[in-house]
């Protein structure tokens, strides 16, 4: 029985893995199920009965490879802005391209954004805790724009405003994005008129 559940674990992940690899390469509409299951090498009724349609299976293989993404962020230290930024680049490097394809696609595929979506949480709530001390003795409205500025800075738009559009490398990217982080959280800005910080 262990046996039989090895291999059938062993196809199921065959199955995410293509899965992923064709939606995270292609417009959804263009996805054929027919090609998932050939390189997958299992039959088409065998992914149909594992993940049901298109839409389950895309939403299964989100999760497989979230699950994976999730992992190698969480190693980036707390109280470290430059190891934080190279592991958040390490991410970047390797699925970004993938997540702005994603992106596009958000407006017309509702699983697509509730997958967009939950990225967007956990990213912010990545920055909360791995940025924590830069938002130390903040309350408030000045924590919250603090929080946001942070998760701004640190954004895939970021990177790929610096290593697609203005084509540089990824040092200098690097560099750049630990300078946004620190000069905006060495600057202490007034609250605007008729706030508190």
């Amino acid at each position: 029985m262990s046996a039989r559940a090895a291999a059938a674990d062993t196809t199921r992940e065959r199955m995410l893995q293509a899965a992923w690899r064709h939606f995270a390469s292609r417009p959804y509409e263009d996805v054929r199920l027919r090609e998932i299951a050939t390189d997958a090498a299992v039959s088409l009724p065998t992914l149909h009965n594992a993940f049901g349609a298109k839409e389950q299976l895309l939403t299964a293989a989100y999760a497989w490879w979230g699950l994976r993404v999730i992992a190698q962020r969480e190693t980036a230290p707390t109280g470290d802005e430059r190891l934080a930024v190279a592991v958040l680049f390490d991410h970047y490097e390797a699925h970004g391209d993938a997540i702005l394809r994603m992106l596009s696609q958000e407006e017309r595929v509702p699983e697509i954004r509730q997958m967009t979506d939950a990225g967007r949480g956990y990213h912010r709530e990545w920055v909360r805790r791995t940025f924590a001390s830069l938002l130390q003795g903040l309350r408030g409205d000045a924590r919250r724009r603090r929080l946001n500025a942070l998760v701004v800075a640190t954004d895939l738009l970021a990177w790929k405003l610096l290593r697609r559009d203005m084509q540089l490398d990824r040092d200098e990217s690097e560099r750049t994005m630990i300078e946004m982080v620190r000069t905006m959280c060495a600057c202490r800005t007034k609250p605007p008129r008729g706030q508190t910080a």
